[in-house]
Parts: structure tokens; sequence; C-alpha cells
């Protein structure tokens, strides 16, 4: 029978391919703590987000390495360490890792929808997040998430987030008394953005969302010119006239060098709750169709829920509900493939070790 020892397991651990971010455990040095007690082998595997998919295909492909070691009892925990998928710049906030903007080409198709349960649900992953609401004439977020009061200054004189089912959260609503519109230039719209980047006391952040107002104007170039930006995430709905705005952002964040992390689907389909029959009220298939058309992600599609409005007008996000609807699955799933977007993009921003 083949000696338990550390090299040993190191050697075998090297021939377990990391599923989505290529290369293996060890030249990605996700192994940690490592000790072999008779045949007992146990460590830690570091992950690049606390939102992968792939834990169960990861222990299998580990358990089948080191089995024919003589391993009788593999322990294995999971920690994870979110990485920055940008390049430090003097423009990058201090402490956040990753910036995505949550964009669309026209209003209403539940992009505030989307940025909101996407915020929460890498919370309720493990994922230390803050949410930007950068719609500063639309301003829904506050409503959405169930954050309420008013931002104090923090002893540096920065302007302390509110706290909303674990996001940290900014928007102009805040600071506005109810039913007060925003009625401002583009100047003014940049500059409140460019504040809530750089005035506000982030902290440590693994994920800032920007939920983006519709459109390609001045809000996107704000945010595309004052921080580099992890990537985008483009929602529409299925039908063509969304598609046809949908693409003009596509358009525009590729000027502006900011890549794509994918493309979501809202309103893909209504289910019935008594008969479980779908309609396709706004058609079917278009967003994952633009998709393949155009070289991007697919990251999946949301159906009509019932649940998801009547949690956003009483704050409670549809991913955070005790009885969630069918649309919180697939809310969760987008976020998990966020996430492994941003892992893979930032794994290759990383060093690989070689085994001696």
């Amino acid at each position: 029978m083949p000696t338990l020892t550390e090299a040993a397991v190191m050697q075998a651990l090297a021939t377990v391919q990391e599923p989505e971010l290529g290369g293996n455990l060890v030249s990605r040095n996700m192994v940690k703590d490592l000790a072999i007690d008779g045949t007992r082998v146990s460590f830690t595997i570091e992950l690049t987000t606390p939102a992968c998919p792939l834990k169960d295909e990861i222990q299998a492909r580990v358990e089948a390495a080191l089995r024919p070691l003589g391993a009788t009892e593999i322990v294995l925990d999971w920690a994870a360490t979110v990485r920055r998928s940008t390049p430090t710049t003097p423009q990058s906030l201090p402490g956040v890792k990753n910036i995505v903007a949550v964009a669309s080409g026209k209003g209403g198709v539940g992009k505030s929808t989307i940025s909101t349960n996407l915020a929460v649900a890498l919370a309720q992953l493990g994922a230390s997040v803050g949410l930007l609401d950068a719609d500063i004439t639309g301003p829904n977020i506050p409503m959405m998430i169930g954050a309420e009061g008013q931002p104090v200054a923090s002893p540096d004189g920065k302007i302390t987030p509110l706290v909303a089912n674990g996001v940290k959260v900014i928007s102009i609503q805040f600071f506005l008394p109810e039913g007060q519109p925003v009625v401002w230039r583009g100047p003014l719209v940049g500059g409140a953005i460019q504040q809530f980047l750089r005035d506000v006391e982030w902290g440590d952040l693994d994920y800032l969302v920007v939920d983006l107002p519709p459109g390609t104007s001045d809000a996107q170039l704000t945010l595309a010119q004052s921080v580099p930006l992890t990537g985008a995430v483009l929602v529409t709905t299925p039908q063509q006239v969304a598609l046809s705005d949908v693409a003009k952002a596509l358009a525009m964040f590729n000027r502006v060098n900011v890549p794509i992390l994918g493309l979501v689907e809202n309103m893909s389909g209504f289910v019935c709750s008594h008969c479980g029959e779908v309609t396709e009220i706004f058609g079917k298939g278009g967003g994952e169709r633009y998709a393949a058309e155009n070289g991007i992600d697919f990251l999946g599609g949301v159906p009509l829920d019932v649940t998801v409005r009547q949690g956003a007008d009483v704050g409670v996000p549809a991913v955070a509900q005790t009885q969630p609807g069918p649309a919180a699955a697939a809310l969760s799933q987008i976020a998990k493939a966020v996430a492994g977007k941003i892992s893979i993009r930032a794994a290759a921003t990383q060093p690989v070790l070689t085994i001696s």
C-alpha cells in the first residue's frame, strides 16, 4: 500500500483539476492546512468565491485521487477568499475587490430587481457585498431591499452606508424628502455617482453591485471612466424591442472596454401556480438566442413570479423570502454564475505554482 505522506498527497492533489478555473488545486494554491494522521487526511480548500457551485464535484475528484494512496478518511473543509479581478490602479476603490455594473438598454425590464437579488444572494453565500443605487433620478433600491433611515458620517468624515439583508446600501433616496424628484442635469448626476463611489465608507467588499439607470448616457460613462469595472451584467426581456435596446448597451460597454459578464433574461415566462402551465407572455428564448449570436454568456432566465413584486413592495427580495417563489432559485443560480465568471477573470491574473 502506498505510504501517506505530505509529498504524496500534494502530488495526488496536483492531478485534481479545478473544474471552473482550470489548473489544479495545488497550482492554484487552494490547498491549505494539510494534516495526516495515519490513514486520515484533512485539509482546507480555499475557493475563490463562497458562491462556488462545484463543491460536490471537487470533493469527488479529491476522494478519487486520495483513496488509491490508502486514505480511509478524508476530511475536507471549505474556505473562500474572493480575489480582485482587475489590477489595482489609482482609480480603484480601497478595499473593494470587484465592481459589477447591472445595466439595460431600456427601462422596465427589471434591472433593479436583478441588482437587488444579485447583491443579497451573494451576501447569503458568505460574501461581503455593497449595492450602489446609481439611478439618481429613479432610485428604487431602498424600497426593494428594505433599507430605511439616513446615513451618518463616519469618524473620518465619509458617508456610512445603511445595511439591509446583509448588504451595504447607498442611494440618493436616503437624502431626499418622500416624493421629492431629482431634477438634475447630467453633470450633477455624474457628480452624485462619483461621491457615492469615493465618499462612502464601503470598507472591505468582495463585490460592489452598481444598479445603473436605463440607457447609455451620463451615469454609464461616469461609472466606466471613474473606476476599474470587473464587468457588466446586461438585463433584457425576451421581446425584440428590449433586445434592440440591450444591443445598444452592449455596444456602449464594448466601446469603453468594459467586459460583459453575461446576459440575464428577466420575465422569461409565467408559471401558473395552479396548473403549472408556462405562458410565454413576452416571447420565448430571445435573450438566450441574442447571447449566442453575440458571443456573450447567457446567465439564466428569471420567470415572472408574483412573489418578486410582492417582496419588492415591502423590502423583502425574492431570494430572502421565507417561502420563495420559482424566481428565487433562478436568481440564486444567476448570482453563482456571476461569481463564477468573476473568479475565472481573477484567476487569469494570479500566479500559478509549479510542483517540484
